[in-house]
């Protein structure tokens, strides 16, 4: 499935999420979305990118790996659930697919926030706390190939590359 399909579907999913443990599921899938276009723009998106890609997925990775799965699972009771990130097959739309991840990991952060302020239970608050930071960190991935972006094609226009 195509990536701003994927974020789309994330993003319809963040929206629905009322539980606070839902919420910080939809903050890990959307982690596991920036581990995966990162990854996959690393391989195989614009040469000028790639490196700024790669960063993306490892900031992803590390989102991923603060997000407690077994609490999300209600302490290992239910199936772990896949990545939606899992059905990536690829990025047709470079700019539209970093568009929406950025906004993604924006809704999550501001849903994360609110999970965090409503709680009384602190493994969950400080759980929110280090998804909120990961989430800012792939968001800055994000913008950051979105200006390299606007480079790239600023040079290709004056044909300078």
């Amino acid at each position: 499935m195509d990536a701003v399909r994927l974020i789309a579907a994330g993003r319809h999913a963040l929206a629905q999420s009322g539980a606070a443990w839902d919420i910080v599921g939809e903050a890990w899938q959307a982690q596991a979305l920036a581990q995966g276009m990162g990854s996959w723009l690393a391989v195989t998106g614009p040469p000028e990118l790639r490196s700024e890609a790669r960063g993306l997925g490892e900031a992803g990775g590390r989102g991923c790996g603060v997000i407690d799965r077994a609490a999300l699972r209600g302490e290992g009771s239910a199936p772990e659930m896949p990545p939606r990130a899992a059905r990536l097959t690829g990025v047709a739309d470079v700019r539209q697919a970093l568009l929406g991840l950025q906004a993604l990991l924006g809704e999550v952060g501001i849903a994360l926030v609110g999970v965090a302020c409503a709680t009384d239970d602190e493994s969950l608050y400080w759980q929110c706390i280090e998804s909120i930071d990961a989430a800012d960190e792939s968001s800055d991935r994000v913008r950051s190939l979105l200006r390299r972006m606007v480079v790239r094609e600023r040079g290709s226009a004056s044909g300078v590359l």
